[in-house]
């Protein structure tokens, strides 16, 4: 499981923008009348004369800039204006939308002080009725009373390779200590990927790779690598292929069985006991050594992992809960007993120098915490968020340089939602967001055409050709004119800091990131209220996902299309054409048996003659290789169970019986395209429209689907949906419009959310 770099509640680190070409929606600014000359010769009205526009670094001018007391004036004036007509202001204090009677079960003493690995038929009960959003929490400091855990899982220590399986170098093999052949295989195992082919993953590889061969004393048999190209790694490659071969080819009963194993070990560390209650740990694994890859163009590519031994990791746990027993012959890093902070265990990780951690579960109370205050912080910038667009749009045309870029840089951050962007190092990934943009990133075209082109979060490349007001346009130019060239920053006065505290004299808490949450949730709810109630399952779900498409777009959730998307489809689509034909067959029936009916209906018969007899030929032979290919999986998997069970295994002659009927299938269907007649099973008519109804049902949610795989090909909707549309929202559309949870949310997102789902009803609003 992925763990995270930084200590954060929020999950908008997990999302992945993408670039893409389809234009936004945007929302409309007032245009402006407006001359750049004003700025070399008048003042402003909050006293800062002209010399100030040289000031920016300076605190007196940022003072001047902010003006907390007129913002937070106007801010309130605005809050109290809507609670009077909305009572928004209410629906936000509060802890959860609306309550139930249920009491919270109280937890004694002895049940926290209770040993992880006691009471586990009561766990699951403590999770189920444990409901933090009915229970009031004022502190917010605070994260935890108990906790006790069984610490984490260290990956397996290096098993060496068989003495001929070697590294070559310069056609010589090269006898590797065990330290540095387990970082060689790093490499060899990804001989055929596109990292390897990657010269900075082959530069960073090889110098590691020579440092801890250093480290360990060299190679045994005196050869000392020195050029990367004279590296053979193909036989051990080779010998990885056959190992991960052999594993496909075990049974399903031993795949079973090594699971079960799998999952006894890992079964003491899944959970911890949180203020008595049992809930599950989300990563409880020790990230295993290997390369980096990064994403993109990463600067560190193939970089070596180096394996975490107990001594870096630092537990954390109440002081009253028992230690527990690092492996033989370690210790732990450091204990502590810090209960303002929802993490277990962490390490710094060798990579960017950062520190990595075991956290809870997202089914958990602390995480599910975390997510409700996220969505309510940014539910409740909706009342503020009128005076925080009335003062962009005021200050695109302010006299004071560092005001025009707040202002032009919160257009981008609500219109457009980009990220903020902070500065990176020289050893990290050119990744930039609205403050780090520099002069190369942003193209203008005449007369408000923008053009960005830029390396987003994870180093994904985003382009976007979007329409912007006249004023912002005026600014862009302003903010790019000479002595500016490409490498020099576009809002050369302002940072993500300087951004956020601004944002943060509108409303407590607000930041860039709370935006991005807003916008993506408002434009949901908008959504949905477009979708009318009527039409199947299959058919909301299609106008559900096109909502989420949108906010999908609206974020930059973009994704390169799968390798297997092809086959998919044409999968599908094969599906589809085949229940068509069975539809045929089954109105062919029906001419056989009344002719009378076609004379009533000659509609209802038409398509019967746009089957023609190759197609009808093709669907023929895949549906009988079909029925060959299930007895043939059907006898292996038959006998792979009965040798597992040290039973007889089926004779040949069985598989030849089953393989017979798929040649009376064929015969039947040969014979059939031969005459035109259908070979009739039933003379029920009735029956047989009952059948071709269902078919067009079937054949109706089979389209919808394909349209929607097809729509979806390039837009990832799962980030939008898990981390920034307020969950309460699928929610709500579920119950107004009868259509089952589990269509929207998978078992571990309704357990995820399970607070919105108890806490939203119908009627519910963002």
């Amino acid at each position: 499981m992925t763990v995270r770099l930084k200590d954060e509640t929020s999950s908008e680190d997990e999302d992945a923008p993408l670039s893409s070409s389809i234009q936004r929606t945007k929302r409309t600014i007032e245009d402006c009348d407006y001359e750049d000359d004003d700025l070399k010769s008048k003042t402003v009205n909050t006293g800062i004369k002209k010399e100030d526009n040289d000031a920016y670094d300076s605190d007196e001018a940022l003072s001047k800039v902010a003006k907390p007391k007129k913002i937070v004036k106007r801010a309130k004036k605005a809050v109290s204006k809507k609670s009077s007509s909305s009572n928004a202001k209410k629906s936000i204090k509060r802890a959860a939308p609306r309550k139930t009677p249920k009491v919270v079960r109280e937890v004694s003493v002895e049940q926290q002080n209770a040993d992880p690995e006691d009471d586990s038929k009561e766990s699951t009960e403590d999770v189920d009725e444990f409901k933090w959003w009915e229970k009031e929490n004022d502190d917010e400091s605070i994260k935890w009373t108990t906790l006790k855990h069984n610490g984490v899982i260290f990956p397996p220590k290096y098993d060496p390779l068989p003495s001929h399986i070697r590294m070559y170098y310069d056609g010589n093999p090269v006898d590797l200590p065990p330290q540095a052949e387990e970082v060689a295989g790093f490499f060899a195992a990804l001989l055929e990927s596109d990292h390897a082919q990657n010269p900075t993953f082959q530069k960073n590889f090889f110098s590691d790779f020579l440092d801890v061969l250093k480290e360990s004393g060299g190679a045994r048999n005196g050869i000392k690598p020195k050029d990367f190209k004279l590296c053979d790694f193909s036989k051990m490659f080779d010998y990885f292929q056959l190992q991960k071969e052999q594993r496909k080819q075990l049974s399903p009963q031993e795949k079973k069985k090594l699971k079960q194993e799998k999952e006894e070990l890992e079964e003491p560390y899944k959970f911890c006991w949180l203020d008595g209650r049992k809930e599950q740990v989300g990563n409880f694994r020790i990230e295993p050594p290997g390369l980096f890859r990064g994403r993109g163009a990463h600067p560190k590519t193939g970089k070596l992992k180096r394996r975490v031994y107990p001594e870096d990791v630092v537990l954390n746990l109440d002081k009253e809960a028992t230690i527990p027993e690092a492996p033989d012959g370690h210790k732990w890093g450091e204990v502590r007993h810090d209960n303002t902070v929802q993490w277990l265990a962490m390490w710094r990780e060798n990579i960017s120098n950062s520190f990595k951690y075991v956290r809870f579960a997202a089914n958990s109370s602390l995480k599910g915490m975390s997510d409700f205050k996220k969505f309510e912080k940014a539910r409740q910038l909706k009342d503020y968020i009128d005076a925080v667009r009335k003062d962009y749009n005021k200050n695109l045309k302010s006299k004071v340089m560092l005001e025009r870029q707040i202002a032009v840089a919160c257009y981008f951050i609500d219109v457009f939602a980009l990220r903020a962007g902070g500065e990176k190092a020289d050893d990290e990934a050119d990744t930039v967001g609205c403050c780090s943009l520099r002069y190369e990133h942003v193209t203008l075209k005449p007369p408000n055409t923008v053009i960005f082109d830029f390396l987003g979060k994870d180093s994904i490349r985003f382009y976007q050709e979007v329409q912007v007001e006249k004023q912002v346009f005026k600014n862009l130019t302003l903010f790019k004119k000479a002595p500016k060239k490409p490498g020099h920053q576009l809002f050369d006065r302002l940072d993500p800091s300087i951004l956020n505290k601004h944002l943060q004299n509108y409303m407590p808490g607000l930041t860039a990131k709370v935006f991005r949450t807003y916008n993506a949730s408002k434009t949901m709810q908008d959504q949905l209220d477009l979708i009318p109630n009527e039409g199947t399952v299959a058919e909301k779900l299609l106008k559900y996902n096109a909502a989420n498409r949108t906010v999908a777009i609206l974020c930059n959730h973009q994704r390169t299309v799968t390798k297997g998307h092809a086959a998919s489809v044409q999968k599908a689509m094969e599906r589809i054409e085949e229940l068509e034909w069975q539809k045929i067959r089954l109105k062919r029936t029906i001419m056989q048996l009344d002719e009378a009916e076609v004379k009533k209906n000659p509609k209802y018969f038409a398509e019967v003659k746009d089957l023609v007899k190759e197609q009808e030929a093709a669907i023929h032979k895949r549906l009988v290789e079909k029925e060959r290919e299930k007895y043939t999986k059907k006898f292996a998997r038959e006998n792979e169970k009965r040798k597992f069970d040290k039973e007889e295994e089926l004779p040949e002659s069985v598989l030849q019986e089953w393989m017979e009927k798929a040649e009376e299938m064929e015969k039947e269907y040969r014979q059939e395209l031969d005459t035109g007649k259908v070979q009739v099973k039933t003379s029920d008519i009735e029956k047989i429209k009952s059948q071709i109804e269902k078919l067009d049902q079937r054949i109706e949610n089979c389209s919808i689907q394909l349209k929607d795989k097809e729509d979806n090909s390039q837009v990832a909707l799962g980030t939008s949906k898990i981390n920034y549309i307020d969950p309460r929202l699928s929610v709500v559309f579920c119950k107004k419009f009868g259509v089952p949870l589990e269509k929207v949310f998978t078992k571990s997102l309704r357990d995820k959310f399970k607070w919105a789902v108890e806490s939203a009803d119908e009627n519910w609003r963002f």
